[in-house]
């Protein structure tokens, strides 16, 4: 009977300790669980050490969307979405890529569009309680706004306002899942792929813009080229103009300081030829001397022999000037005839 006793407060010790052990939770950061007791909402527990009663306390498990990539037959990368069901809620910016879709623009044009969503549980009870599959919520509401959004855009707005759908989408996704919990913060497009026959279009209108901006910009380097050219034309030609002027200025500022060289020798000359005749005795006889110095110096230009024949009546004219010798260089010989 005592064997028994003792080991029945073994057992239920044991069970003690289980039962305390099955009841503690830890919940790392970041992270809430939520506790339901015969299925109804009893608490939320927060980062740390928790504690809740085994059996009567269940955690509520989520859905929690993953995804899986994988490489295709033509070699891109593609993700697969598949379900998880987990026992916490993850109160981190959560990323959803959200497979491609097709969607028609204002114009009739079939595109795909993948799109990336970045969202943030704030509040976990309304996450769990408000809507039924959250993930799934958020992927239709994505979907069926941006089908919204792009039926009014043209095909040519829809590939260049990007910002403009990204802003579109994150106000709307976020007015419409306040009430399930959760922030959207941003919503960013990834591929925007539009048929094949438009592609192609599309590539032949970008060749043709090149090479349409290609002409244009080889004409204005020729054209620039063409007035650089003229411009320096026009400066050699004004430079050359410029020394000409110049050269002209000097060589006339040459020849009016000689003409006033010369005119100063003459000047002098004939202020000396003055003062001569004015100390001379027989001023007449000295002019009449010169006169012939200046004769016999024109009659001697161009003989070889230097010799000079004059009248006999003129040596006693050039006997009055006793520099006669000087003054005909002491070559020529004169004779009397």
């Amino acid at each position: 009977m005592e064997g028994l006793g003792i080991t029945f407060i073994i057992a239920f010790f044991i069970f003690i300790v289980v039962i305390i052990a099955k009841g503690i939770v830890i919940v790392k950061e970041a992270q809430v669980v939520i506790i339901e007791r015969f299925g109804k909402y009893q608490e939320t527990l927060r980062p740390g050490i928790n504690w809740i009663i085994p059996v009567m306390d269940k955690p509520h498990l989520m859905e929690w969307r993953q995804s899986r990539e994988y490489m295709d037959g033509a070699g891109r990368t593609r993700s697969v979405p598949y379900i998880e069901m987990r026992d916490v809620i993850d109160m981190r910016e959560t990323v959803y890529d959200f497979p491609r879709q097709n969607v028609i623009t204002r114009d009739n044009v079939g595109i795909e569009i993948n799109a990336l969503l970045y969202f943030q549980i704030t509040d976990p009870e309304k996450a769990v309680y408000q809507v039924e599959s959250l993930p799934t919520a958020i992927e239709k509401l994505t979907q069926t706004t941006l089908r919204n959004i792009i039926g009014e855009m043209d095909l040519d707005q829809t590939l260049t306002s990007r910002e403009i759908i990204n802003g579109k989408l994150q106000v709307i996704l976020d007015d419409a899942s306040n009430k399930w919990g959760v922030k959207v913060n941003r919503v960013e497009l990834q591929d925007i792929i539009p048929p094949a026959a438009i592609r192609e279009a599309m590539e032949k209108q970008m060749k043709a813009e090149r090479d349409r901006r290609a002409m244009v910009t080889e004409a204005e380097g020729t054209k620039t080229a063409q007035i650089l050219k003229a411009e320096a034309v026009r400066e050699a030609a004004i430079k050359q103009a410029e020394g000409e002027k110049q050269a002209a200025i000097l060589e006339a500022e040459g020849q009016a300081e000689a003409k006033i060289k010369v005119a100063q020798a003459e000047a002098q000359s004939v202020k000396i030829v003055a003062e001569s005749v004015a100390q001379s005795s027989n001023p007449a006889s000295y002019m009449i001397s010169l006169k012939y110095i200046e004769a016999l110096t024109a009659m001697t230009e161009g003989k070889d022999n230097k010799i000079i024949y004059m009248p006999y009546e003129a040596s006693n004219v050039l006997g009055a000037v006793a520099a006669i010798k000087d003054l005909t260089g002491g070559s020529p010989s004169i004779q009397a005839k």
